[in-house]
Order: structure tokens, then C-alpha cells, then sequence
């Protein structure tokens, strides 16, 4: 083992290495030299296990692939094939041409972002996406933060911090990455009050728990599962009679923020922040970079007097949107305005694109991959927690990956090491790629990619 130790080279041979040498070139002296003492310091550790000590070489090349690791841009574009059109892993919805455009406007210069041109003076950032808001759900008001997490625990904590907040057993849901209605109601200041049961709530539940110390009924969109069967919820203008009968504001967290009907689509019908509106609610919530198809971001719409509220309360400034958001949000807002997100919108445009469209692209790559390439029947799904269980059908390409040495998961791994990765997904023991997620733009590549994976 002390031979093994005394085997590895020293800070200043490795620095001499070619390779390691385009690195010093590349980045400063200190990172070079801080990253070489890492791994050497991780071979340490495997010698004193039993390891055998790397070569020069090979220690070299663990060196250049730590620095590429570590410093290559981030986030990487990826193909998304998997046919997952929200998918949360690799960073929900993509934006709009619109969109990108002025974001890198926003980025390279200076903007008005809190200044009013007209006056000369200090502005609000939220007043241009307040008049956006207004005209594309019909609400009073309308302000934007981070995520929709935040959205909900600024309006609790704006509304009802002290006070109890009445809420379905059955929405008392995990909204995804570990957080659930009860925490944020915690974070909040607000005392979360169970009504009904996980199947069955009834408007009568809401009421016999209504009490002075009250601060809201919030209702929970369950947006990533379905309850079926033996159920029941009363419906939105049920809550709001009873709110405006007892005098208690009504939220409505929606969850994916749909602005079109997604039945024209031949999907299940999700709730759209109009009808929320229309219905009477006082605050609804809703994301930015689900269904919306903008950026990440938290939107709140209702009644102008309560969204001043939230503006006004210090969590405000602690969960506001960034000015590249606010850009890529104002864009796409636009978009409905326009009546042109199914053409505009990435997300949109995926839902509605023809299965003729998609059987031509699917046979396509079948040519181009060769052998052991097939085309069938498949189905894309929305993603992100939207619209669960519903599907919508597609073509796929499937990639027998034969008698090659480790399968189908073997295949997708060297397909994920592609430039760009391309992140397919494997069913019956084949790797299969859904031409619904995949831009125009990118195919010629991924057909690369994939054809060297092969």
C-alpha cells in the first residue's frame, strides 16, 4: 500500500502534462491546482481500500473529465425523446422564439425594470405584468414570484398568518420535491384545519369549522394524481357562497396555470385560472412553466385590494422574479393575448401536433437509424404533474439493442453520453424515442448521436 501511495505523481509532474496544461491554460492556476489535489487525494482513499494506483495516463484523464464535469456550462441542452412534454427533470417548459428574444434583450443591457419612462422615476416591476395579468384572466390584479410554492406561501402568510385555514383532507397534498400544503401553511403562520374525508368533502364541512378565527378556505387543484371512484368535492362557487357569507377569503391554488382549454386537445378538462376568477375567487395561484408553457414562476391573480396586499408584505421581495422572468413571462403572456400559443408556445405546439405529422418524422429516423430500428403505437403524456393519467397518442422509434453487451440500459447510457445527451426511455427492453418532444431543429444531430450510440 506505502508503494502504492508513493506510486502517484506529484501536484507539479501532473501540471507538466499536456492535457493538464491546455486546462492552465483555460482557467486560473489556483482552481487547476485545487482540483488536481482532489483527485489525488480520492486515489488516496481507493489505494488505502485495496485499489490498484492509476496510471499517469489514466490519472491524467480522470483530471480533464473532473474539470469538464466541473466547469462546462449549466445547464446542458439535452434531446428530450422521451415523449414527456413537461418533463421536471430537464427543466419543464422551453420558451418561445418571443421569449428567448427578449430575454437576451433583457440580458445584455440595461432595461426598466423599476423605472417609469413616463415619469422619470422609480417604478413597480410588476406594473406591466399586472396589465398583462388583468386582460388575459379577467381578474382585478395580478403579481408574480418565484414559484408557485411561494405564490401560495405569500398569500397564507399575507392573508391568514395567525389565523386558520380550512382545507380539504383530500388536498392536503405533496406538490412536489417533498413539499406539502400542510408545511407551506406552517412556513406561512397559518393553522391548517382538515375537513371531510380523503375521498369525500362536502361544503357542510367547511362550514361547522368555520370559526372567527378563520383567515381562508383554500382550495388545492390535486394536479399530479386523480382520486376515482367514490368521491366527491364541492364545486368553486359553493366555497365562494360560503366565503362571502361569512365573511372569509376563498384561494384557489391551481397548480399548472392553463390558459386553453385542454379538452379541444383531446384531453381531460384541467382548470384554467378564468374560470377561477369567473367563479368568484378572491386569490388564485398558479405556475408559470407548467401549462403556461413561460418560465418558472408563481402567478397570482384576484381581487386588486388583496394583491396589493401581497405586494406590500416583506416575504414579497424575498420571493420576487428576477428581470430575465419577468421578460420570458411578459412574452409569453402575450402569446394568448395574440390567440397564437398553439402556434407560438414549444408546449402547446407538442400537444397539437397531428399523428400523420408524427408517423412521417417517426419513419424518418426508422431510415436513418438502420437496422434493428421499428416504428408502433405509443403514447406522449403532458408532464409535470399535469393533467395525470391522461395521454395523448403518438409514434415511436423502438432501438433493439440485440445481443449488445449490457441491453437496452447499455444504449441509453451511451445515449445520454452523446453531444448533445439525448435522454430517451426503455419499454419492453428496448429503447424508444418520441418524435413529439424532439424540435426540427434538433434531429439531424440526435439522428447522430444516435446512429453512433448504435
Amino acid at each position: 500500500m506505502t508503494n502504492g501511495f508513493r506510486a502517484l505523481p506529484s501536484v507539479e509532474r501532473l501540471l507538466a502534462q499536456a492535457p493538464i496544461q491546455e486546462l492552465a491554460r483555460a482557467y486560473s492556476h489556483g482552481a487547476l491546482v485545487g482540483l488536481i489535489r482532489e483527485e489525488l487525494q480520492g486515489q488516496r482513499r481507493a489505494i488505502a481500500q485495496g485499489m490498484a494506483t492509476p496510471t499517469l495516463d489514466a490519472l491524467v484523464e480522470c483530471i480533464r473529465q473532473r474539470a469538464a464535469a466541473a466547469w462546462e456550462a449549466f445547464p446542458q441542452p439535452v434531446v428530450n425523446a422521451t415523449g414527456v412534454i413537461l418533463h421536471t427533470n430537464l427543466g419543464r417548459a422551453p420558451l418561445s422564439k418571443a421569449a428567448i428574444r427578449v430575454v437576451a434583450l433583457a440580458a445584455q443591457g440595461y432595461t426598466n425594470l423599476e423605472y417609469d419612462l413616463e415619469q422619470g422615476e422609480r417604478g413597480s416591476r410588476q406594473a406591466h405584468l399586472n396589465t398583462l395579468l388583468r386582460q388575459v384572466t379577467g381578474a382585478e390584479a395580478g403579481i408574480a414570484v418565484n414559484n408557485n410554492a411561494s405564490a401560495v406561501m405569500l398569500g397564507l402568510a399575507a392573508i391568514a398568518a395567525g389565523k386558520e385555514v380550512i382545507v380539504s383532507r383530500g388536498e392536503a397534498v405533496e406538490i412536489g420535491g417533498g413539499f406539502r400544503i400542510p408545511e407551506v401553511l406552517a412556513q406561512s403562520g397559518a393553522k391548517l384545519v382538515e375537513v371531510g374525508a380523503t375521498n369525500r368533502t362536502y361544503i357542510a364541512d367547511y362550514e361547522a369549522v368555520v370559526t372567527e378565527n378563520t383567515g381562508a378556505l383554500l382550495k388545492v387543484h390535486a394536479s399530479n394524481f386523480r382520486v376515482v371512484g367514490f368521491t366527491y368535492a364541492p364545486k368553486t362557487e359553493e366555497l365562494v357562497e360560503l366565503g362571502r357569507r361569512r365573511g372569509v377569503p376563498v384561494l384557489h391554488d391551481l397548480g399548472s396555470g392553463c390558459l386553453l382549454d385542454t379538452a379541444r386537445f383531446g384531453l381531460a378538462h384541467e382548470p384554467m385560472p378564468q374560470e377561477s376568477i369567473n367563479a368568484g375567487v378572491d386569490l388564485a395561484f398558479f405556475s408559470g412553466d407548467k401549462l403556461l408553457g413561460g418560465p418558472q414562476a408563481g402567478i397570482i391573480v384576484g381581487r386588486g385590494e388583496l394583491v396589493q396586499r401581497l405586494g406590500r408584505h416583506p416575504l414579497a421581495r424575498a420571493v420576487r422574479l428576477d428581470k430575465l422572468s419577468l421578460a420570458a413571462l411578459a412574452a409569453t403572456l402575450v402569446h394568448y393575448l395574440k390567440e397564437e400559443a398553439t402556434m407560438e408556445i414549444p408546449c402547446w405546439r407538442m400537444i397539437n401536433l397531428p399523428l400523420p405529422l408524427l408517423l412521417r418524422r417517426a419513419r424518418h429516423w426508422q431510415r436513418a437509424f438502420g437496422p434493428g430500428a421499428s416504428v408502433l403505437r405509443g403514447e406522449s403524456t403532458v408532464g409535470a404533474g399535469s393533467l395525470p393519467g391522461e395521454t395523448l397518442p403518438t409514434w415511436l422509434v423502438a432501438l433493439d439493442p440485440g445481443g449488445r453487451e449490457g441491453g437496452a440500459d447499455a444504449l441509453a447510457a451511451r445515449l445520454r453520453a452523446g453531444r448533445p445527451p439525448v435522454i430517451a426511455r426503455i419499454q419492453d427492453d428496448r429503447v424508444v424515442l418520441d418524435p413529439r418532444t424532439v424540435r426540427a431543429e434538433e434531429e439531424r444531430e440526435m439522428v447522430r448521436v444516435v446512429r453512433e450510440a448504435l
